[in-house]
């Protein structure tokens, strides 16, 4: 039995690491099951899925298409008319390539002869029905949302009017599930939480120094705590209010600590992300050279978040799910999160992490600063956050709940 799960991109973000382990979870819980991941470019994805076992390949989805996004409206001071025609010559392009690459896509699934199809991604949504092959028209679709549509009202617009509806949406949190329904009024919506592997992400001593070699930072001294941000480069991701909370604890005589921003520019979506040329200025701006740094995209972040003694999350914009603050609490790490979107599904302040209000730097200073100061807070909290960690987010009881829709929509799963 064929699942066929289409994905925008071959790189490594959260949706993707999410898809990895769904995929991955519904093959360990029905061996019988054979997904199979088309992807829209090349990437690091290709080569994870071969680690874990599943098929995989690429049907290029054209470059005009794949850098369409909302953030042409926002990623520049230049005047809306300008923007909006940006987006409409954006879109303009991608209408005349879609068809042939719908053809192709058409093709690569037919070939599967697929028993359901399930889009990870917002473009995929938007191509999954029409790539259908009319013999398969009663095959069901399933999306699967890990955004916000209120975010992106010209992409809500879009699938309300131009995509072919899923049979089921399934949504990363409670938050996004509200959210789709008033988007899209009449899509059926359930939630199920991402799993992530809870034994591969565990508590363990780690060699902290590699940490610093990776930023590029000097040998610190003895004792020295490390504070993080593990995210893409998207600008929501607040790299930039990470970077003024670190500023403000070294504005405080802080000199026990070092600061550490974690990831890369993920997606190709014009405007939608920092360079690492940006973040260093505002690095630089704040004379925070000899103990913020920057480190390059990691595949397996396990050490990375075994070596943080605090991790931050910093989204400016509502989290659809927060899918590092789940990966940091299994590693038993003390989290700092900014409340909004499904945040507050996840965690408990003061029990499992603590949580400061989006774009606050200084809220997200104090937080930290009370950590560095506490250090049986943090065992206290990243003790707390690795049973949540465990009991709610475990791969296999996500595997259980998608099993279970997957057989309400009369997919056989048994």
């Amino acid at each position: 039995m064929t699942l066929v799960f289409l994905n925008p991109v071959g790189t490594l973000g959260g949706g993707e690491r999410s898809l990895l382990d769904l995929t991955t979870a519904l093959r360990e819980a029905r061996p019988n099951l054979r997904p199979h991941l088309i992807l829209g470019t090349a990437g690091p994805l290709e080569a994870e899925a071969a680690r874990c076992g599943l098929s995989c390949e690429v049907v290029a989805m054209p470059a005009a298409l794949n850098s369409l996004g909302e953030s042409r409206l926002h990623w520049s001071r230049r005047n809306r008319a300008l923007r909006l025609g940006s987006l409409a010559m954006g879109g303009s392009q991608a209408a005349v390539v879609l068809p042939a690459y719908l053809r192709r896509l058409r093709t690569a699934i037919e070939r599967r002869s697929p028993t359901l199809i399930h889009s990870n991604g917002l473009k995929c949504h938007l191509t999954a029905g029409y790539a259908l092959p009319r013999a398969a028209a009663n095959v069901p679709i399933v999306w699967h949302m890990r955004d916000f549509l209120g975010t992106r009202p010209l992409l809500g617009r879009w699938l309300r009017r131009l995509a072919r509806r899923p049979t089921l949406a399934i949504a990363n949190s409670q938050a996004v599930a509200d959210d789709v329904r008033t988007a899209l009024p009449g899509v059926p919506v359930e939630t199920v939480y991402n799993g992530v592997d809870t034994d591969f992400f565990s508590p363990a001593e780690t060699a902290a120094e590699r940490i610093d070699e990776l930023a590029q930072l000097p040998t610190p001294p003895q004792g020295i705590l490390r504070v993080g941000i593990v995210a893409t480069y998207a600008r929501w991701k607040g790299q930039e209010v990470f970077i003024d909370a670190a500023a403000k604890l070294m504005q405080r005589g802080r000199r026990d600590c070092r600061f550490y921003i974690v990831g890369g520019p993920t997606y190709v979506t014009v405007g939608s992300q920092f360079t690492a040329d940006e973040l260093r200025l505002r690095i630089d701006e704040h004379h925070l050279a000899e103990s913020c740094g920057l480190v390059p995209f990691q595949n397996d972040l396990r050490s990375i978040y075994r070596g943080l003694d605090v991790v931050v999350h910093a989204s400016t914009r509502p989290e659809p799910f927060g899918r590092t603050i789940v990966e940091a609490m299994a590693c038993g790490r003390a989290v700092v999160a900014a409340h909004a979107g499904g945040v507050g599904e996840i965690v408990t302040h003061d029990r499992d992490a603590l949580l400061t209000p989006p774009g606050d730097a200084d809220a997200l200073a104090d937080a930290i600063e009370r950590l560095l100061d506490d250090p049986a807070l943090r065992a206290q909290l990243g003790a707390q956050a690795r049973r949540t960690a465990v009991e709610r987010f475990g791969r296999a009881a996500m595997a259980d709940r998608v099993l279970r829709l997957y057989a309400g929509l009369g997919v056989d799963v048994d």
